[in-house]
């Protein structure tokens, strides 16, 4: 097959985890050609995947860029869409994933994937406040409503948010490991560097069987004391669990949380409802990511690939 004749995806947010996942994924496939969307194209994230041979497109994930999401997403058959990181208060995060998928439409995109989640709001009943969850299933409630082929992929907790964003305390000869889980609650996790990637990968290559399917994407069902245990053995090091599941105890490990109040309620009410409600919904398939993908990564291969002892690490953007 030659260059031109691969389909060409497009991939929103290419240098954040997920984007950076997909796009590699279809690269190092040979069976697609991929424009890469990033608000710096000359990041080392940027560079990294135009070095792989992806196309980069200088467009940020951002209100206000209907007119050159439109023109990025031209001549396109596939599109991954995904909305970034939007902490409360904002609430652009419905609007922005609405201003891609209408974007992709105009654009005669044949069929895309997006990174959704459950609808707490729905699940809940309204008692559970987590918007980043509920925006997102509002965006692929819209997208369904579109003329346009679509298949929704869902995370689970990212491993990594334990080395970026919730990073253990050092106390002498003993890591402190705080979750905002309880301890002996199993939740699903995954790593989202190396596991979206192959989920898209895989609705690309077969888009007929995936349409209109909505795919849990999960590496291991986990509970934080077990997490704390796997830690320990491969590192060698001795370590121990910290609950940051209530206000008090979370606010105690991460202090800076405090400044934005909002995200300490949404923190708080994303983790209630998975311990209440199931972070998934029962009749989601949650075996399928490790079907098509038998490398996805568990928790201990997670630590043995990074070589992770503890310390903060950032992923970029």
């Amino acid at each position: 097959m030659s260059e031109s004749s691969k389909p060409l995806i497009v991939v929103a947010g290419a240098t954040s985890k997920q984007g950076r996942s997909v796009a590699t994924s279809l690269l190092e496939s040979g069976r697609f050609r991929v424009r890469a969307l990033t608000r710096d194209a000359g990041s080392a994230q940027a560079r990294s995947l135009a070095g792989l041979g992806a196309e980069i497109a200088e467009v940020p994930l951002a209100l206000g860029h209907q007119r050159e999401l439109v023109d990025a997403f031209r001549s396109a058959e596939g599109a991954f869409l995904m909305t970034p990181p939007i902490a409360p208060p904002s609430t652009e995060e419905f609007p922005l994933g609405r201003q891609l998928a209408d974007a992709a439409v105009e654009a005669g995109v044949i069929h895309v994937v997006f990174s959704a989640l459950e609808n707490v709001d729905e699940r809940s009943s309204g008692t559970k406040y987590a918007p980043h969850f509920t925006d997102k299933a509002l965006i692929a409630e819209y997208i369904r409503t579109l003329p346009i082929a679509h298949t929704f992929i869902m995370l689970s907790f990212f491993y990594t948010n334990a080395l970026e964003y919730y990073p253990p305390r050092i106390d002498g000869d003993t890591v402190l490991m705080p979750f905002y889980l309880p301890e002996d609650f199993r939740a699903p996790f995954v790593d989202p560097l190396t596991a979206t990637g192959p989920a898209a990968l895989e609705v690309f290559s077969n888009p007929d069987t995936y349409r209109g399917a909505c795919l849990p994407v999960v590496g291991d069902v986990i509970s934080p004391a077990e997490m704390v245990e796997e830690f320990s053995r491969v590192t060698g090091l001795k370590a121990e669990y910290r609950s940051a599941y209530s206000r008090e105890d979370l606010l105690t490990y991460f202090p800076a949380l405090g400044e934005n109040p909002l995200l300490v309620d949404e923190t708080l009410g994303m983790v209630q409802y998975a311990v209440d409600l199931g972070y998934f919904r029962d009749d989601r398939d949650t075996t399928w990511s490790r079907r098509i993908d038998p490398n996805t990564l568990s928790w201990e291969q997670f630590l043995r690939k990074t070589d992770w002892h503890g310390q903060p690490v950032t992923f970029g953007h």
